[in-house]
């Protein structure tokens, strides 16, 4: 079993690196990759955790891209941590972050939510702060029940508190990961919201600008998506990949390795991926 898509405090999850690391050795994983938004800070200390307890390991990150309809994240696997040019632009796109963050916490205040910034960083495991750190803090005033219904009144897109922030464009995300030595895969297709032959167009599309996977094993896909999403990754040549999207409480419904619990990304997956990273090398 193994899982190539979880988060750590240094974006939106709850466990440190080593804390991350850890589990992933008592659950009996035998890959794992730290897939952390828009940074890999806290690449280093994973690899390092990993490396002790003697699970595999892979250095990765997750940036989010731009796209006319529905969400597109772009996985990266086996990037070079602190790499300048990558470093550079996941700099860029924290800085849009931040402008993002401070705007969400004007208009939640505008709605008469008394909120201060100071609650919503203190949700943060280390620097990087999003949407589900302002739910967590809107939960713990009392204002919301739960993350959920953070996100359908106030966060999600098109809600009252809701702001657009910086993205890059698939080529640029892709281009970026490739430049640090990843291999470029993308996250959870179904969020795209493209059917047939659209889906297809585009995953050729990116192919041909350097995606090299396509995550066919995820926790909302049904059955019949992970089987059509490994036949288009074997008809365009893309490398399966699969994980959990783990963010431990903060999605407590989701588990490391097993999503809701019928998650089982097949072993050779991380295989497969080691091995187009090194032929790369």
């Amino acid at each position: 079993m193994i899982d190539l898509h979880t988060h750590s405090t240094f974006s939106d999850g709850s466990l440190t690196p080593e804390e991350l690391a850890a589990q992933a050795a008592e659950i009996g994983l035998r890959a794992v990759a730290l897939t952390d938004h828009d940074c890999t800070d806290g690449v280093p200390r994973f690899l390092a955790a990993c490396a002790a307890r003697g699970v595999a390991a892979f250095a990765g990150v997750e940036i989010s891209a731009d796209v006319p309809r529905g969400t597109l994240h772009v996985l990266g696997y086996g990037i070079a941590p602190g790499h300048p040019e990558l470093e550079a632009t996941l700099a860029r796109i924290r800085q849009g972050r931040e402008i993002r963050n401070r705007e969400i916490l004007r208009r939640l205040q505008g709605l008469g939510l008394d909120l201060s910034w100071e609650e919503v960083a203190s949700r943060a495991g280390e620097d990087v702060v999003g949407r589900p750190h302002f739910a967590q803090a809107l939960q713990a005033r009392g204002y919301v029940a739960s993350k959920d219904e953070a996100f359908e009144r106030y966060l999600a897109k098109g809600k009252p508190a809701y702001v657009d922030r910086l993205r890059l464009t698939p080529e640029a995300s892709i281009a970026a990961i490739r430049a640090a030595g990843g291999l470029a895969a993308l996250a959870h297709p179904f969020t795209l919201e493209l059917q047939g032959a659209a889906l297809r167009a585009a995953l050729a599309e990116w192919r041909a600008q350097g995606l090299e996977g396509l995550e066919a094993y995820y926790p909302e896909h049904s059955p019949e998506q992970t089987r059509l999403y490994l036949e288009l990754a074997r008809e365009l040549d893309l490398a399966p990949t699969g994980g959990s999207d783990f963010h431990g409480a903060a999605n407590p419904a989701v588990h490391l390795g097993r999503g809701f619990g019928q998650l089982c990304v097949p072993d050779e997956l991380a295989e497969e991926l080691q091995r187009r990273l090194r032929a790369r090398a």
